[in-house]
């Protein structure tokens, strides 16, 4: 009795030291809070090759493996390490190639509208202020309202070119120091990266293997089953959506090129890449690489301003109805406000980078609410409910498809005890056959 007394007491202690602990490390990090975000962001800065590298051998795995599959069945398997190494080559050239020839589609087509742009506006105020006085000619009182109000947008645009323009071009000009010692250590992570990324991808069997390790020493037993299906659905989640994300920005991109060059506009090649890599971000990425455009557009000719946002509105409702969910389906689970959501707040923390993990990272978190939600409910006897909601606003989700060799490790347990139980019956029903024998015999 003593000692399980005493058991009760230790972990009363343990739970009320933790408590406190995790009371004075909440304070800490309130109290420091700007030292500890600058602790942060110097590690994540540390850090970031293998962030980029990590997030760029995540992406290219299924490429590799695919490519190793056909290597390795055109040799037959006898050229493992060699199947290997092609395969992570032409995952990173392909790769390396495609953002450089989208690099030197945007960057030249970029200045070159900058610069027509800037060449052509005192043209298009002039003309704007000709057609306008035309309008107004007949009109004495609007024509003197509008010389007032155009005075003053003048003045409004010169003061801004001396006191806003003038200051931040030098700014600009002041700070090229520090842009250029930025743009180096860019290429610098993107190169350590490359690296990083080429010893991911070579030893990604064994890192699995690691992992799965990992996981099977550290989870209990009885909460491996539910830890694996929520990392398989999570992978699930993940590659379908910004693979397939990515393929339909691509498609999107290609479209929009191709019918900007049949409308017979000279920013084709820039618009398709602009309105497809934002395409990118979803539910609010198309709206995003639009406006540029046609704000572009609209400076030059207004009519084809117009026929662009026409034309954006419908390739939006084609990728929204038919692309979209061919490509990528409804493997995020949640709805239009959800995601909405997800991307202002992720992307007011992270950035760009936030929004395009957004809608994957709030569906692992809204699956695993859910399911938690769930079993509270099941253990309350709410079943009915759950029926009840999950076929009229959230219909339960398609099986995730597990890859092979976790198939056939997670198998093998329920097999083997399938198989023990199946030859204990016949274990028991030979015993039970050979007693009844045994008093026919002595008979």
């Amino acid at each position: 009795m003593r000692l399980k007394e005493n058991k009760v007491y230790i972990k009363a202690g343990i739970t009320a030291f933790l408590v406190v602990a995790a009371g004075i490390l909440c304070y800490f990090l309130i109290d420091k809070l700007d030292q500890v975000s600058s602790a942060w962001n110097k590690v994540t800065a540390i850090l970031r090759p293998f962030i980029v590298g990590g997030a760029l051998a995540y992406l290219l795995t299924p490429a590799c493996n695919a490519l190793d599959r056909f290597f390795q069945k055109c040799t037959r398997g006898r050229a493992e390490k060699t199947c290997k190494g092609f395969s992570i080559a032409i995952s990173l050239i392909v790769t390396i190639a495609i953002v450089t020839l989208l690099t030197s589609i945007l960057v030249p087509q970029v200045i070159r509208s900058l610069v027509s742009v800037v060449n052509a506006l005192p043209g298009q105020i002039n003309a704007a202020r000709q057609q306008i006085d035309q309008w107004l000619a007949d009109e004495p009182d609007l024509r003197q309202w509008w010389d007032r109000i155009f005075a003053q947008i003048s003045s409004a645009i010169t003061t801004w070119r001396e006191t806003g323009l003038m200051p931040m071009v030098s700014s600009v000009l002041s700070g090229t120091a520090s842009y250029v010692t930025g743009f180096a250590v860019a290429i610098k992570d993107v190169l350590l990266g490359l690296i990083v990324t080429i010893y991911l991808l070579a030893a990604r069997k064994r890192f699995a293997a690691q992992a799965r390790l990992t996981l099977n020493g550290i989870c209990p037993d009885r909460w491996l089953p539910k830890v694996e299906e929520e990392v398989h659905f999570i992978n699930h989640i993940f590659h379908g959506f910004l693979l397939g994300k990515l393929l339909d920005s691509a498609i999107i991109g290609v479209l929009c090129f191709l019918g900007c060059l049949v409308m017979g506009f000279p920013q084709a090649p820039l618009f398709g890449v602009v309105v497809g890599v934002t395409n990118i971000i979803p539910f609010v990425g198309p709206f995003i690489g639009a406006i540029p455009c046609a704000l572009i557009l609209l400076l030059a000719n207004p009519v084809h301003c117009l026929m662009f946002v026409i034309f954006i509105l419908i390739l939006q409702q084609l990728d929204g109805n038919v692309i979209g969910p061919r490509i990528i389906g409804s493997s995020t689970g949640i709805s239009g406000f959800w995601i909405t959501f997800a991307i202002l707040f992720f992307g007011g923390l992270w950035g760009l980078v936030g929004m395009l993990v957004a809608v994957p990272l709030f569906a692992v978190i809204y699956d695993i609410v859910r399911k938690l939600l769930f079993r509270r409910l099941r253990r309350k006897g709410h079943d009915q409910m759950i029926a009840a909601y999950e076929t009229t606003y959230h219909p339960a989700p398609a099986p995730v498809k597990k890859i092979r060799r976790a198939k056939t490790e997670t198998a093998d347990p329920t097999e083997k005890t399938d198989q023990t139980e199946e030859t204990g019956k016949t274990e028991e029903a030979d015993k039970a056959e050979e007693t009844d024998q045994k008093p026919e015999s002595g008979r």
